[in-house]
């Protein structure tokens, strides 16, 4: 018999094999697909980890992209989950149901060389908006400052521009500000620049960057329980219509004493008992 014939017979084997083995192996198992927001992404990680880790039978990928990925891939059925970090809009709540999953303070950082440790609402909106350009006008030293902010389509730049700028029909953020699409890069943006100003959610702050308090309030789980901390925002799940099944299973289990002591572990501020 031709070699070549036989080769190919044992690579149509392989492949049937592998083929069985995967579907078999995996038929049984429920997977949810998890879509949005960097914000709220490694939140969504921390919980999905714990409960794979419980539920073997449960196969949980987690994505990034921003809020209104999450919402349009929830919209389109190409994930089961979209995470969304503020408030939903009433015109794009339509066959949507949303499940707060936690709390989160939107921080504004700084370079940890900045001397600045506070400032107030007004001022931080008129350094977002371009009104005041220097640091030594907020008692600062001498620096022109440059503004960091997230794309359009951003729920941490929604709700900072909803809470701080005084919504979509208050003050613009600067034009010529610096525009980074993740939380992570607007860490590493103002890290690299003793000039830099950001904002960025409390479960991702670290050493990286300085939080600045607002009109002396400092951002922690325990001012925005009890809302001294003014700009703060909720941490969503969202469905496309009531969720069910495997996905339901897991959004009650992130909604339990269990699965919020985890949210808490993330950064995030747990919205029940722990």
């Amino acid at each position: 018999m031709d070699l070549k014939y036989i080769i190919g017979i044992i690579l149509v084997i392989v492949v049937i094999i592998g083929a069985y083995l995967t579907f078999a192996g995996g038929g049984g198992q429920e997977k949810i697909t998890i879509a949005g927001s960097t914000s709220v992404q490694p939140v969504a990680e921390k919980l999905a980890q714990a409960y794979m880790q419980k539920n073997p039978n449960v196969k949980i990928t987690v994505q990034g992209g921003g809020s209104a990925v999450g919402l349009k891939s929830v919209q389109d059925g190409t994930a089961k989950i979209g995470t969304y970090s503020s408030k939903l809009a009433a015109n794009d709540s339509a066959g949507i149901t949303q499940y707060q999953i936690a709390k989160d303070g939107i921080v504004v950082v700084v370079n940890n060389a900045n001397t600045i440790t506070d400032l107030t609402i007004n001022q931080t909106k008129d350094i977002f908006g371009g009104n005041i350009t220097d640091w030594s006008a907020v008692g600062g030293s001498g620096g022109k400052i440059n503004v960091v902010t997230r794309e359009d389509g951003s729920g941490t730049r929604d709700a900072f521009v909803s809470l701080v700028m005084g919504g979509k029909n208050g003050t613009p953020i600067l034009k010529t500000a610096v525009v980074q699409s993740s939380t992570e890069a607007i860490k590493q943006a103002v890290k690299g620049d003793p000039n830099a100003i950001g904002y960025i959610s409390l479960a991702d702050l670290n050493g990286d960057v300085k939080a600045v308090k607002i009109s002396g309030v400092t951002p922690s789980e325990q001012t925005i329980t009890d809302g001294t901390y003014t700009i703060q925002r909720p941490f969503l799940f969202l469905t496309k219509g009531p969720a069910q099944g495997a996905t339901l299973d897991f959004i009650n289990w992130v909604l339990s004493p269990e699965g919020q002591a985890i949210v808490k572990q993330a950064g995030a501020v747990p919205v029940g008992p722990t």
